[in-house]
């Protein structure tokens, strides 16, 4: 069965710094992409970084230059390591592969709040 575990959440404050990660069991994750998404409240899940298997990667403007994604392909886990942590990131925190066509069910994700 095929499972997306994501852990290290929490509140911090604005400024702060969080690491999450995704630990992936099955077929999700060998030779995939994957990303890192996120859900704020009221909104819809959008994307936040993605990294190619030989670990290319790309981010949404808003977390460039504060966001970090790797991957440790022998513990088939996805980090995500997060700096100058804002308001606005708050959300729940979700991994799965990139392409849409590969995605597994969505794992319980990891709540991210930031505030003073």
């Amino acid at each position: 069965q095929v499972q997306l575990v994501e852990s290290g959440g929490g509140l911090v404050q604005p400024g702060g710094s969080l690491r999450l990660s995704c630990a992936a069991s099955g077929s999700i994750f060998s030779g995939k992409s994957m990303a890192w998404y996120r859900q704020a409240p009221g909104k819809q899940r959008e994307l936040v970084a993605f990294i190619t298997s030989d670990g290319g990667t790309n981010y949404m403007g808003s977390v460039k230059g504060r966001f970090t994604i790797s991957r440790d392909n022998a513990k088939n886990t996805v980090y995500l390591q997060m700096n100058n942590l804002k308001p606005e990131d708050t959300a729940v925190y979700y991994c799965n592969a990139f392409a849409v066509i590969q995605r597994a069910s969505w794992g319980q994700g990891t709540q991210v709040t930031v505030s003073s």
